[in-house]
């Protein structure tokens, strides 16, 4: 049976392989069994992102897409959740720009959630590491995993890779979460799962095939503290009942 997808891109200054990700990924939907839409969000790019992706999508007509461009960088979560909110069907996959999740994974995700099975499905590097092709320079894996045991332990959530760009929503169930969430920037990832686990929407963790990108715009240093304050901000956002809904 086939799956009405919304598949949304954040990007920021990614006109240098965004061309590619997007040429990908409508020369795969054609045969991959999903009727899809292509949402690209630029996050306020100050280069011609905004213009490589409409270029690229214009080569591909029968695939329904848009651009979406807002002037301020907000931050990739921001993008997503515009994005998601934008999207017009009831599952939603956000990828990252650089593809390191190939999109043939997509099918990994989105299944459990047409089935009925899960609500959120998110892709993970830490369950089979077989599946890495190209890893990340050593300081930046063990740092991640670091930051992960960091995220099991202050939030109390049995996950072990929250950071994977790959993720999956049924929208009837996650959207009403979205005016809940507070943080735009690199924790949105655990923000987004925090909230989806504490209001008892169903979880799954997939390991899924990765490729390490070279040209990835994260700091070790500076976006590994910010990504430490933000996580504590999830913990007063929770103990203060930001995140209560009543999704009846």
């Amino acid at each position: 049976m086939s799956s009405n997808v919304s598949i949304v891109i954040p990007a920021f200054n990614e006109q240098d392989r965004l061309g590619a990700t997007i040429r990908e990924i409508c020369t795969y939907l054609p045969n991959s069994g999903v009727n899809a839409e292509l949402i690209v969000v630029d996050d306020g790019s100050i280069d011609k992102t905004a213009d490589v992706a409409r270029d690229a999508l214009a080569e591909f007509p029968d695939i329904e897409s848009r651009v979406i461009r807002y002037e301020k960088n907000r931050g990739k979560g921001y993008a997503v959740k515009t994005g998601l909110l934008a999207a017009k069907y009831e599952i939603a996959l956000f990828s990252d720009a650089d593809l390191s999740t190939p999109i043939e994974e997509m099918h990994k995700l989105i299944g459990p959630i047409a089935a009925g099975e899960y609500d959120v499905t998110f892709g993970s590097r830490a369950l089979d590491r077989s599946l890495i092709g190209t890893h990340q320079p050593w300081r930046r894996e063990q740092g991640g995993k670091v930051f992960n045991l960091v995220v099991r332990v202050m939030t109390g959530m049995p996950f072990w890779d929250t950071q994977c760009g790959f993720k999956a929503f049924d929208l009837t169930k996650f959207r009403p979460l979205l005016d809940a969430m507070t943080i735009d920037r690199f924790g949105f990832d655990v923000e987004f799962l925090f909230v989806a686990h504490r209001n008892g929407l169903r979880l799954m963790e997939v390991p899924v095939r990765w490729n390490n990108d070279d040209r990835s715009k994260v700091n070790v240093f500076r976006d590994s503290l910010r990504m430490f304050d933000e996580v504590r901000q999830i913990r007063r956002n929770a103990r203060a009942g930001v995140y209560e809904k009543d999704l009846r």
